[in-house]
């Protein structure tokens, strides 16, 4: 929708909200008229989590007349699979196997690559190792380089 975005002033709201429910958002976005919002907590999200969260969001989205048209709410969990976002997020998940795709800032070219997140460091805007990879052993990348990061489920 043009003219609708997610300023920083909109996302402190939203975290407000999840945050009065005793949860956290972990991540907004709105492609394509759809405001996905993903909640997480310690215990886990329940269906009732979602549902509060969202009757609470859409009444703040109709104060703040949000949207020039018509639009889709939806809150969930981020899922076993969820992507990771934030710095705060490969910080969380060090020793679980990740799937990162990342532009090589040598060659330019994309790649993408499994393996288990060895370690997290803010240096430099901040990057990950991940270890246990194929065909590399070890690798070092840079948050601003990855283009998507997300769990893999290990059973």
């Amino acid at each position: 929708m043009p003219g609708t975005s997610l300023t920083p002033e909109l996302r402190a709201e939203l975290e407000r909200v999840a945050e009065a429910h005793g949860c956290e958002l972990v991540h907004a976005e709105y492609p394509a008229g759809r405001l996905r919002l993903f909640l997480d907590r310690e215990a886990g999200v329940t269906l009732e989590d979602c549902e509060a969260v969202s009757k609470d969001v859409s009444a703040l989205l109709d104060v703040l007349d949000f949207g020039r048209g018509r639009y889709t709410l939806e809150v969930s969990s981020p899922g076993l699979d969820r992507q990771l976002h934030r710095p705060k997020d490969y910080q969380r998940f060090v020793g679980r196997r990740i799937r990162v795709r990342f532009v090589d800032p040598e060659s330019g070219r994309r790649a993408t690559i499994a393996g288990r997140l060895a370690a997290y460091h803010e240096v430099d805007g901040g990057a990950i190792d991940l270890v246990e990879t194929e065909p590399r052993r070890d690798l070092a990348v840079r948050l601003r380089d990855i283009e998507m990061a997300k769990l893999e489920i290990e059973l």
